[in-house]
């Protein structure tokens, strides 16, 4: 998969594995953004024609998933969406995801952010920046420092500035429904989700889930918001299996990484035989060092579902992940033959091949030089993925090509938002490209802007 990695260490490392989940099981309130190929194309496939509906550019709205068991959703300036696994797990149909996924498309369209307050303001608009500052370090792969940095704003999910009103809810409301209608697809779903939590509404707002304490929820909404649902046309229309099985799948793969293996052992049971639960529990016996069961259970599903490139990533990121490399390179390989082209998976690959020492020369610099050209096509798709150029920097380093090394920690320090350390690094870099280079040039441009920005922030 493109998959999950406990966060334990990357907190700390920024390792956040290729194509792995960046989890942290260590800490509930250190949040982190999870990356996986799966459940990434799952929500966009679901996202983008309730984009298109609302009139907006699917390449402008980025959709997160967000480290966190507590139930919430939210958007923030830049038009990016934020899903928490805990909402994710709670969704009992894809219909459900669809529905609040559209609501969060409302409040993008009508411009509900933009309209808040003064940003420029007291401490709210500190909080703002400090804010800004964290997701800006966990998008480029500084999941420690952007938690630390949220935390200190408060935390992620109960930012004031998330806080809708009453009206722009309702708002979100009629237009989500009118998106879900444009696309055929019924809005039954949202009124089952605000339903199965009706109770939260008399609960005082410290007891509310995060969700419902920046989404107030009513009966009045629900009630106006089932009038509306209930007059479309395609109100009756159902979730095809495809998308059923998606979800379920997603749910199996996060519940696995993030509940203690002990309970997903109670909750997919030995006895249970289908996909989900086997793909549950070959993640929890990864995660609880049982690698001979974690292996036999991928490899039933790869047995039995040989074209899914993400049961190869698994198996390769349990290989990996246990300390045998050269074990998990055939079916990083694979993975990335069954779905060329997906950054994640090319990651992973490169990650891995840099990883290893091959006692032969010839072979460790081809190596080198593969993982390296799959690191570079990563960063064509991702130019901000801070982990991509971190591992750059390995491979250049592993080649004793220094100057390009340092280059590249420049490139990851600016996408985290350290100009400090860019800049210091991409003087560095420079002292030992050619100037032709397009490497050059782009040190230089890293050096004039994190100067002149430095400069400015002192000024104000």
């Amino acid at each position: 998969m493109a998959g999950f990695k406990s966060m334990t260490r990357a907190l700390t490392t920024t390792a956040m594995t290729a194509a792995m989940l960046a989890l942290s099981a260590a800490s509930a309130h250190a949040q982190s953004l999870i990356r996986d190929t799966e459940i990434e194309e799952m929500l966009r496939d679901f996202a983008d024609p309730l984009i298109v509906a609302a009139g907006l550019n699917t390449k402008s709205v980025d959709v997160y998933i967000v480290n966190d068991p507590t139930l919430n959703a939210f958007v923030t300036r830049g038009q990016k969406v934020f899903f928490h696994t805990g909402i994710i797990t709670e969704f009992d149909s894809p219909n459900q995801l669809k529905g609040v996924m559209a609501h969060e498309v409302g409040h993008i369209s009508g411009g509900h952010l933009a309209r808040s307050s003064d940003v420029g303001r007291s401490a709210y608009g500190t909080m703002l920046v400090a804010g800004a500052l964290g997701l800006a370090a966990m998008l480029a792969g500084e999941g420690g420092a952007g938690a630390a940095i949220l935390g200190s704003s408060q935390q992620f999910a109960t930012l004031d500035y998330l806080r809708y009103t009453r009206i722009n809810e309702s708002s979100a409301d009629q237009a989500g429904a009118q998106f879900l209608e444009r696309t055929d697809q019924s809005g039954q779903g949202l009124i089952e989700f605000f339903e199965k939590f009706r109770y939260q509404e008399v609960m005082s707002q410290q007891n509310r889930f995060p969700y419902f304490r920046s989404h107030p929820l009513s009966s009045d909404r629900i009630d106006a918001l089932r009038e509306v649902v209930a007059e479309s046309p395609a109100y009756k229309n159902e979730d095809s299996d495809e998308d059923k099985h998606r979800l379920i799948i997603a749910q199996a793969k996060l519940n696995g990484f993030i509940d203690p293996p002990q309970t997903t052992f109670i909750n997919y049971p030995e006895a249970d035989k289908s996909e989900a639960a086997r793909l549950a529990r070959s993640v929890a016996h990864y995660r609880a060092a049982d690698l001979v069961n974690a292996v036999r259970n991928i490899d039933s599903l790869i047995e039995e579902f040989p074209d899914n490139p993400y049961y190869h990533e698994l198996k390769g990121q349990i290989y990996f992940e246990s300390g045998r490399t050269e074990e998990a390179l055939p079916s990083l390989r694979e993975a990335l033959r069954l779905k060329p082209g997906a950054p994640l998976l090319e990651m992973a690959l490169g990650q891995a091949l840099i990883a290893t020492d091959p006692v032969l020369p010839k072979e460790r610099a081809a190596r080198l030089e593969e993982g390296e050209n799959l690191l570079k096509s990563t960063l064509r798709t991702e130019p901000e993925n801070g982990f991509a150029w971190y591992l750059l920097s390995e491979a250049y380093g592993k080649q004793r090509r220094d100057a390009y090394a340092k280059y590249a920690v420049a490139e990851q320090a600016y996408v985290a938002g350290d100009l400090q350390r860019a800049q210091d690094f991409a003087n560095r870099a420079m002292e030992g490209l050619d100037r032709d280079t397009a490497q050059y040039r782009r040190a230089n441009d890293i050096v004039t802007i994190a100067r002149a920005t430095r400069r400015d922030s002192r000024r104000r």
